[in-house]
């Protein structure tokens, strides 16, 4: 073994038992979990400092969900040519942070063609720049469904959305994840349009806290329906004040979030547990630099706890 080769093996046994050590000594045979945030969180953040932000505080990946403004990532800085697209997946490898998902804004239950059009026209842009980005997703997503219209009609167009965007995506390494969101999260509509599409290119983000303040359900009851499809999480916490939910850092809610991160854990997910800070959408929340740095600690905190190990037996 030549002094390149032996010094290289060298680092990488002592990292590997390093981080096996460490999650040993947290909790025996639990594996380090996989954590991102969203952009979402950090509006006025340029992505260099996203991903400073992720390095620093023990994230593993990011989502991009706008960028300072521009939710139409297409048009940034960052990603507006190939070699700016170059040089960004460097700053990140630099980091040693992923780019795990790319969040469109493509709602796909409109009917309207022109309008239907230039979603899925957008969702194209999204997977042509995730490919070149080495990103293995997309997020797209329905809202507010139609009333005018039949529900089955909007779930099937939703469907076919989602097997023409599959289309697109072939030969490429990106799958299209839609998000469990606005009027798309009851769990057997979702199994529906999961099945409809029947593609390895399409799947679930599932956004524990969009299904559960609408439907309730049991998080244990939706991951045993849903398991198969899920690729992705959000994860974000909640409390009701004067009957409306305010978002709050992890663990400080009401949401039963943490009994989805034990089904997603004990029930073999191997993918990232996205914090989900909407920011963008509500200015008044704190700042990232308050609760980025808290997501870890909290998530770490009750995933290596004996209350996980206890809801794994």
């Amino acid at each position: 073994m030549n002094e390149l080769n032996r010094r290289t093996f060298l680092q990488s046994t002592i990292g590997l038992l390093a981080t096996v050590g460490t999650a040993t000594a947290l909790s025996p045979g639990r594996q380090k979990p996989l954590l991102a945030f969203s952009t979402l969180g950090c509006p006025k953040w340029s992505l260099a400092t996203s991903l400073e932000a992720a390095a620093k505080n023990g994230y593993d990946a990011i989502e991009i969900r706008g960028l300072q403004g521009e939710m139409d990532l297409t048009k940034t800085p960052v990603f507006d040519n190939a070699q700016h697209i170059a040089s960004t997946r460097r700053l990140a490898a630099d980091k040693g942070v992923k780019i795990i998902n790319l969040g469109a804004s493509t709602q796909l239950h409109h009917a309207d063609p022109v309008t239907r059009q230039r979603h899925l026209d957008e969702a194209k842009r999204f997977i042509t720049l995730a490919d070149e980005l080495q990103c293995p997703f997309v997020r797209v997503f329905p809202d507010a469904l139609p009333k005018d219209q039949e529900r089955s009609a909007t779930l099937d167009r939703i469907t076919k959305g989602l097997i023409e965007l599959a289309d697109y995506a072939k030969g490429s390494g990106v799958s299209i994840l839609l998000e469990t969101h606005g009027d798309g999260v009851q769990t057997d509509e979702l199994v529906s349009m999961m099945n409809g599409a029947k593609s390895p290119k399409v799947g679930l983000i599932w956004d524990v806290f969009n299904m559960w303040s609408v439907t309730k359900e049991s998080p244990a009851d939706v991951y045993k329906k849903l398991k198969p499809y899920i690729r992705h999480t959000h994860i974000k916490d909640a409390k009701l004040i004067d009957g409306k939910f305010h978002y709050t850092p992890l663990g400080q809610g009401e949401t039963p979030i943490f009994d989805a991160i034990a089904a997603l854990a004990n029930g073999g997910y191997t993918g990232y547990y996205s914090f989900e800070w909407e920011k963008t959408w509500h200015p008044d929340l704190e700042e990232p630099e308050v609760v980025f740095p808290h997501y870890p600690k909290a998530f770490k905190e009750f995933y290596f706890s004996d209350k996980m190990a206890k809801q794994s037996k």
